[in-house]
C-alpha cells in the first residue's frame, strides 16, 4: 500500500520535507499503526505520540483506517499548548466527515468515568419526504465556516446551562456528513456526557436544534423523479 504524508510546524522541520510518500506499507494499517511505522522509518521525526492524525479537514481517531493512496495529515500540538481529547471534548468537538457516522462509536469518545449519563441524537435519511420517495440525500457544508460556527453554538451551550468542571461539567461531540448518504444511514450525530442526565438531555436538544437553525450545511433531496434543496421555496 502506498501513502501520502503532509507534515507541519516542527516535524515538517525535523523531516526536512513537508511531504512524504510511502510505499510497501501494510495492510490494513489505521493512524496509530501509521504512527509507529514512521518512528521507526524516520527516527528524526521523534516520538508522534501526541501527533494528531486529518484526512481532509477532519481530525480522525487513532484507530480510524486508511486506504490505500489517502493523503494523511500529520499535526504536532497547536500553539495554545499539548493537545487533550478531555478538554477538547468539555468544550465541544466538531467534525465534518465524508464517510459513514458510527454513533457508538461517538458514544464510546464521549464516555467518562465521572459521567452517569450518555445521551446521544442521531439523525437519519428517511425514505420519504414532502410526499415523495427520497433516493438519498446530499450535504454540502462551507468548511471554514462550520467549525467557528459550531465553536460559538458549543459556547452558547455552556453559557445556557451553566456549565462547569464539576457536577455540571459537559462532554460533547458532534458529527456531520458531507456528500451522499443513503436511506437508513446516519448524517449527523451528537454524543453528550454529563455527571447527572437532565444537563445531557438539555444539551443535546439544545445542539442539534441550534445546529439545525444557524450552521451552514445544506441538505438536497434526491427523489426518483427530481430533487429539491430544502430551506428553499419551491
Amino acid at each position: 500500500m502506498q501513502l501520502s504524508v503532509q507534515l507541519f510546524a516542527s516535524l515538517r522541520e525535523r523531516a526536512g520535507s513537508s511531504r512524504l510518500e510511502l510505499s510497501e506499507l501494510p495492510e490494513p494499517l489505521d493512524i496509530a499503526g501509521l504512527k509507529r511505522l514512521l518512528e521507526l522509518r524516520h527516527p528524526e521525526l521523534g516520538s508522534l505520540a501526541h501527533v494528531r492524525g486529518v484526512l481532509g479537514t477532519s481530525y480522525v481517531d487513532d484507530d480510524t483506517r486508511l486506504e490505500p493512496g489517502a493523503l494523511v495529515s500529520l499535526l504536532p500540538p497547536v500553539s495554545g499548548g499539548e493537545w487533550s481529547e478531555d478538554a477538547a471534548l468539555s468544550q465541544g468537538v466538531f467534525e465534518l466527515h465524508a464517510h459513514p457516522l458510527d454513533a457508538s462509536a461517538a458514544a464510546r469518545r464521549v464516555a467518562h468515568p465521572s459521567c452517569g449519563a450518555l445521551c446521544t441524537f442521531v439523525g437519519v435519511t428517511r425514505e420519504h419526504s414532502r410526499g415523495r420517495r427520497v433516493v438519498r440525500l446530499e450535504y454540502e457544508a462551507f468548511e471554514a465556516m462550520t467549525g467557528p460556527e459550531m465553536a460559538r453554538i458549543f459556547e452558547r451551550c455552556r453559557a445556557e446551562h451553566s456549565a462547569d468542571e464539576r457536577e455540571r461539567a459537559l462532554r460533547m461531540l458532534c458529527w456531520h456528513r458531507t456528500g451522499a448518504v443513503a436511506v437508513g444511514e446516519p448524517s449527523v450525530v451528537i454524543a453528550v456526557a454529563s455527571p447527572h442526565r437532565a444537563l445531557a438531555f438539555d444539551a443535546c436538544r439544545f445542539l442539534i436544534d441550534e445546529l439545525k437553525r444557524s450552521l451552514p450545511i445544506w441538505k438536497k433531496e434526491l427523489y426518483a423523479d427530481g430533487e429539491h434543496w430544502v430551506g428553499e421555496r419551491s
